[in-house]
């Protein structure tokens, strides 16, 4: 197995002039960042704005673009500390495995595809799961678990793989108030700890609310950095175009039309 090496003097992740072309459509344009360690980041933008499109090519899924990404120092594709967890309706929840076998396909970059798991990487994947609360759930079939569980179940396969890095797509899509705040107390403890975070939303508010940076992406990169710089009426404008509602006292009102329900953000 390859593995890239870590120059613990390099950024934890660091992109520059990243541009995607998907089809003949550019995808994302001359997207350029930096995240050190711990650092927890909401990326917000409207359906087709390059989201997924950019946690693909963090996590070396996607290796078709021009720029520069670079983990540690080196490109993504070798490293084993970036976990992906894609949207839920990108999973195949009918694959006959339980949860315990979900969360030590974890392992699997770590002991490599031959070598059978050790009774010290049984024991990681046990501790893993208590870490998420989801313990009494070692035997269930992933396709039987709830939203809430599902996204507890990737999390605790990122905790196992020991990742660094974790990318979340749309994680809190059509979880109740109640697993919401389950996912976010662990991501919380996940920077707390050292890990560094990227998880795409649409919701505004629980961006501003639950990350100490957000990321505005729309193609490109539109604002990054605390929610006083990021969310403004002009920031939020140009990201979002019609679907911004300003009131008269400067504040935004984000229409979020492309999502199921039609919801709106304050900020």
């Amino acid at each position: 197995m390859s593995l890239s090496h870590h120059d613990t003097g390099r950024p934890v992740l660091e992109v520059q002039g990243l541009t995607v072309d998907l089809g003949g459509v550019t995808a994302l344009e001359d997207v350029s960042f930096t995240l050190s360690r711990g650092d927890g980041v909401a990326v917000v933008g409207p359906n087709g704005a390059g989201k997924s499109t950019l946690f693909r090519a963090v996590a070396g899924v996607l290796d078709r673009y021009r720029g520069r990404i670079t983990v540690f120092g080196s490109e993504p594709g070798g490293h084993i500390c970036i976990a992906f967890v894609p949207q839920s309706n990108h999973v195949d929840w009918a694959f006959p495995v339980t949860v315990f076998d979900a969360v030590m396909m974890g392992r699997t970059r770590r002991i490599g595809w031959v070598r059978r798991p050790s009774r010290s990487d049984r024991a990681l994947v046990y501790q893993c799961l208590e870490m998420v609360n989801m313990e009494d759930l070692v035997g269930r079939q992933i396709g039987e678990l709830s939203g809430g569980q599902k996204q507890r179940a990737f999390l605790a396969r990122a905790l196992a793989q020991e990742a660094e890095i974790i990318l979340m797509d749309e994680p809190l899509t059509g979880l109740d108030v109640k697993s919401q705040q389950d996912i976010f107390a662990i991501l919380a403890s996940l920077t707390a700890r050292g890990v560094t975070l990227m998880v795409s939303t649409h919701d505004l508010e629980a961006a501003a609310g639950r990350f100490a940076r957000i990321m505005l992406l729309n193609r490109r990169l539109l604002a990054f950095g605390s929610r006083e710089e990021v969310l403004t009426p002009g920031h939020l404008l140009a990201t979002f175009g019609g679907r911004v509602r300003l009131g008269g006292g400067g504040e935004a009102t984000v229409i979020d039309s492309c999502c199921e329900g039609s919801e709106e953000h304050a900020s």
